[in-house]
């Protein structure tokens, strides 16, 4: 009975800490939207404003708290979290799953995985508007706590926005472990924030009925209209819950949301809307202004720690999301760098990192308030998650095979609600909306132009490389010219169908090749992680007697390509094997692209193809070869 009690007790412990963990890192972005969301929605300065009546204050805290419960609880938190691929989430796991399986029309899977992809680029928007209205609508705080420093408002938020983007380089392991008691913390203050403005008026309990939504929307449509391109701010991260599924699985992020945060979350907007009904000059600063005098200062460093907490999330989804397309083929090869043994997930892409600053700190610059930002926030969080609810129900029909009606019954109401939201920020493109739309443009027509680009220099490239049979076949045969070294060569290869660049100059020009030769082959794999068992396959092409083998390994798009590890694999797999893996050397076959007028791409995306091809990571380095034993050799291709 006792190792029964210590067992129990040990799950217990163990639930406990998944879900303060993911308390940590999943609910930056979403914890703090009440600084900035009611504020965004009563903001004078906004194009189609709210008065801050009664009646409307009802309306609109009615409307976030069913946003809410609508988008986040019932869309994410319920449905679409059941959709992993390998247990892992994010709309880049909803593109894989349609790709990878042969059900529906072919059109529209790959109009949908397109779509998915646009989503993905959204996300990328997303993750340079979030550190920027995060720390600026934190900062602000300042214009309630010392309204002489209000002046320093702008550089201050730059000062800590720099400060979060150099830390990248460390990695958020260390101070990952601080992550879920700061954000806990953070959710008792404003849950109790909350309750003390809503003990100035209580009855703004009652806008948890619908029926004051349904009021606000039906019989003011063209002010509740406008207000939702603001409202849909209050669930600013809810990709996020799915997106980091697979670090802390559904019913750990499940617990978090029910017990805390979705209850602090609410007693802050109704809180909120408490104070505004009270005094609308309130609508300044709402949050802030719900602390007491004696308390302000505390809250705006809490809300500081916050802010950079829900940055930091986005920032390492961004990163991960940036390995993924590389793994999938939608980027060039890009320096990645592990900054945990222990944890796989946690990377760090100094070119993603650097980008990531320009581009906040210019948003900062230009803006200069979160009031200002939202308007371009909102595009980045609804298109994302109209496009995943989307692609979710899809999975839905084909997928889970689900009878249409049902499929209809569940994603009409969602899709209709996401829509308006849409709808609402469309009306704000001129006003900021498009930035998010334009980065996302951007975005996608560099993934896209990278996948074509690869397939052009492909195609070209398999046309020099000619047969691996037929050269093997040459090389088997007696040729005084070509002589057989002691050693162990190891080839990087797409296929096995092909023979490598740099073998047939080795044969050609050298007249040399190794005694033991293995073509390696590396695939990634429409899933997150292959298991060791299942990565390597080996081929010894039809010859048991000549020294040369084909393997092909298989990694998922979440794993390191680690050629070396793999090769030990190789060698594992033969007991009789003859590979030197500690003394192989290792060849790599690159190509020299040059402009042409050759047709399969405007002339304009095959110029950025070739400006993506200089950033691509080193060969040696992604796939971990040691330097000293690496030999690259190359030809020259026209795109």
């Amino acid at each position: 009975m006792a190792t029964i009690t210590t067992t129990t007790e040990g799950h217990a412990t163990a639930k406990a800490a998944l879900t303060l963990g993911a308390l940590g890192v999943v609910f930056g972005d979403i914890g703090t939207s009440p600084l900035y969301t009611v504020q965004t929605v009563f903001n004078p300065r906004d194009p189609h404003p709210v008065g801050a009546s009664v009646d409307n204050v009802f309306g609109v805290i009615s409307l976030i708290f069913w946003a809410v419960t609508i988008v986040v609880t019932i869309t994410y938190v319920l449905l679409v979290m059941r959709a992993d691929n390998e247990g892992e989430g994010g709309i880049m796991a909803l593109i894989t799953l349609i790709r990878r399986r042969d059900i529906g029309a072919f059109r529209t899977r790959w109009l949908l995985a397109g779509l998915g992809l646009f989503g993905a680029s959204l996300f990328l928007g997303d993750s340079m508007i979030t550190p920027a209205i995060s720390v600026l609508s934190a900062v602000e705080g300042l214009k309630v706590a010392a309204p002489s420093l209000t002046s320093l408002v702008v550089p201050i938020t730059v000062g800590v926005i720099v400060a979060l983007f150099l830390l990248q380089r460390l990695g958020s392991s260390v101070v990952g472990r601080l992550f879920g008691p700061v954000m806990a913390l953070w959710f008792t203050v404003v849950a109790a924030c909350g309750l003390r403005g809503i003990t100035k008026h209580p009855e703004i309990l009652k806008a948890v009925s619908p029926t004051y939504a349904l009021d606000f929307f039906f019989n003011h449509f063209s002010t509740a209209f406008f207000a939702l391109a603001a409202v849909v701010l209050a669930v600013t991260g809810a990709e996020a819950l799915y997106a980091d599924m697979g670090h802390f699985g559904r019913p750990a992020i499940t617990r978090a949301w029910v017990a805390l945060v979705l209850p602090a979350l609410v007693l802050s907007y109704m809180g909120q809307g408490a104070l505004v009904i009270d005094n609308p000059k309130n609508i300044a600063s709402p949050f802030f202004l719900l602390a007491p005098h004696w308390a302000r200062w505390p809250l705006l460093f809490l809300a500081a720690l916050a802010t950079i907490i829900a940055s930091q999330a986005v920032i390492t989804g961004a990163f991960s999301v940036a390995r993924q397309a590389v793994q999938l083929g939608y980027l060039p090869r890009l320096h990645v760098i592990h900054t945990s043994e222990e944890t796989m997930g946690q990377v760090y892409v100094p070119w993603i990192n650097w980008l990531l600053l320009v581009s906040v700190v210019t948003l900062v610059l230009t803006f200069e308030s979160s009031s200002a930002l939202a308007f371009a926030y909102g595009m980045a969080v609804t298109g994302t998650i109209t496009i995943t609810t989307l692609l979710f129900f899809y999975i839905v029909r084909y997928h889970w095979g689900k009878p249409l009606w049902l499929v209809a019954l569940g994603a009409g109401p969602l899709l209709t609600v996401d829509l308006f939201f849409l709808a609402a920020n469309a009306t704000k493109i001129t006003h900021g909306a498009w930035l998010p739309l334009l980065i996302a443009i951007t975005a996608f027509t560099v993934l896209t132009t990278w996948q074509r680009g690869r397939q052009i220099v492909t195609r070209k490239r398999e046309g020099e490389e000619g047969p691996l049979r037929e050269f093997i076949d040459v090389l088997r045969r007696p040729d005084p010219r070509v002589e057989r070294v002691p050693g162990t060569a190891v080839f990087l290869n797409r296929t096995k169908v092909t023979t490598p660049l740099a073998m047939r100059a080795t044969v050609k020009h050298l007249h040399v090749l190794s005694e033991n030769v293995v073509i390696l082959s590396i695939e990634t794999q429409p899933v997150p992680h292959v298991p060791r068992e299942e990565r390597l396959v080996t081929d010894d092409l039809g010859y048991t007697d000549d020294g040369i083998m084909h393997a092909t390994v298989r990694f998922g798009y979440m794993d390191v390509p680690n050629v070396p590890s793999v090769l030990r694999q190789v060698a594992e797999a033969d007991v009789e094997s003859t590979i030197d893996v500690w003394e192989a050397s290792y060849f790599l076959s690159t190509v020299d692209l040059s402009l042409s007028d050759n047709p399969g791409m405007a002339r304009w995306r095959k110029r950025l193809f070739l400006a993506l091809t200089r950033i691509s990571a080193d060969a040696a380095e992604y796939f971990r070869l040691p330097r000293d034993r690496t030999v690259v050799m190359g030809s020259r291709i026209e795109v």
